[in-house]
């Protein structure tokens, strides 16, 4: 598998994928469907992520992520390895659950978002396993249509608004322009394995890609978090509140569970318990 993209930037989107080892499952029952998604969704709440639209397939699954904070490496590894512990601990297994890297490729959000989409939501169809998006369960096509909630971190409003304001309506020619992608292909654009966009997007980024750098000026002050305190600070300023310093540091999206819990000198499990509560 291809190396993950390390090109980084406030407002990047990315087409991730992730595959099995050995091209196996990588969720053996619906409650490890379920399990991914509660861990995609803390993903998304510590670093800030917007999912557009996503699936889950048996053995790999796909992604239409933004990052607003220019953070998907650190994110993926999260997403991944804790999904890993997770699945080892559950199914009492060892080893590696992903084959090598995810694949992320940086899309030209304006060009491909609605394609991007679709092709997602279509993958089951593609592969055979059902004859229409309806029928698999796993993906964001049911909270876009709303025949289920949609969790905060998942823009279908955005989506929805592309079509129409009326959401009835929206909903209705989403549904169309779905139906009419089965055939559609959307890779013969993709440029060095990592663009998914036109000339002038490809001379726009590919000199930050050999730089590893991104410009930040580009992109709104609002889509951007300010810096994070030290933890030292967090613990300073809420020194009457251990949980509340924990839940500011945590809402900061610049440490993890983990880090957390090593300088308050609880296991990262406590921490999360601690995050949990204050969300109620």
């Amino acid at each position: 598998m291809s190396r993950p993209l390390r090109l980084e930037f406030a407002g990047a989107l990315y087409h991730v994928t992730s595959r099995g080892n050995d091209k196996k499952k990588i969720y053996f029952q619906d409650t490890d469907f379920k399990l991914f998604l509660k861990i995609l969704n803390d993903a998304c709440e510590q670093f800030n992520w917007i999912i557009h639209a996503y699936c889950l397939m048996t053995n790999h699954y796909h992604l239409l992520v933004e990052t607003p904070d220019a953070n998907l490496c650190k994110g993926m590894r999260q997403l991944n390895g804790v999904f890993t512990q997770s699945m080892n601990r559950k199914h009492q297994r060892v080893g590696h659950l992903f084959q090598g890297r995810y694949k992320a490729i940086l899309v030209d959000k304006n060009a491909f978002l609605l394609e991007l989409c679709r092709y997602i939501v279509l993958n089951p169809v593609r592969a055979n396993l059902v004859n229409f998006p309806h029928e698999w369960q796993w993906s964001s096509w049911h909270c876009t249509i709303g025949s289920q909630a949609s969790p905060p971190w998942l823009a279908t409003d955005f989506l929805l608004k592309l079509f129409s304001e009326d959401r009835k309506q929206a909903i209705n020619q989403y549904t169309h322009f779905v139906a009419k992608g089965g055939k559609a292909t959307i890779w013969n654009k993709l440029q060095h394995q990592v663009f998914l966009g036109d000339d002038a997007f490809i001379e726009k980024y590919q000199p930050l890609q050999s730089a590893r750098i991104g410009d930040l000026k580009e992109i709104p002050l609002k889509q951007r978090r300010s810096t994070p305190l030290t933890l030292q600070q967090y613990q300073a300023q809420f020194d009457v509140s251990r949980d509340e310093a924990i839940m500011m540091a945590y809402k900061s999206g610049g440490y993890t569970l983990k880090e957390i819990g090593t300088h308050f000198g609880l296991h990262y499990s406590r921490v999360s318990r601690i995050v949990a509560k204050g969300k109620t």
